[in-house]
């Protein structure tokens, strides 16, 4: 699958905040369906891949209040983007996904088979 680094960085950034298999799982999701549209390019891979983890989080209620700010933390230190953009582009996402945000089970599985294969 297209841009595996930046999924391993997604991955390897959710384990440090504590997020569940599911909540990447659905993170992966989002962030290939936005590849599927062609709306990911070299400046904005990032700022894509971020956005798909905080909306994971906090869809799938896996963060506190305190806790999606320490994610945004964590976000912006690894993909080196500013907060504000990644707010910005929380909303593009949002509307690339026709705000389908629950996912279909089959959509999903893959992903976290392979990751809870992997711990």
């Amino acid at each position: 699958s297209p841009f595996p680094s930046l999924k391993r960085e997604m991955r390897n950034l959710s384990e440090e905040c504590s997020l569940e298999p599911v909540t990447v799982s659905m993170a992966y999701v989002y962030f290939e369906k936005l590849v599927l549209q062609g709306k990911l390019n070299k400046q904005n891979r990032k700022l894509c891949a971020g956005a798909c983890v905080l909306l994971a989080a906090k869809i799938s209620s896996d963060l506190r209040k305190h806790e999606v700010k320490h994610l945004i933390d964590k976000l912006e230190e690894r993909f080196r983007f500013n907060r504000r953009d990644l707010i910005g582009f929380e909303f593009t996402v949002l509307v690339a996904l026709e705000l389908a945000l629950y996912l279909p089970e089959n959509q999903v599985l893959p992903h976290y088979r392979r990751l809870t294969q992997q711990s």
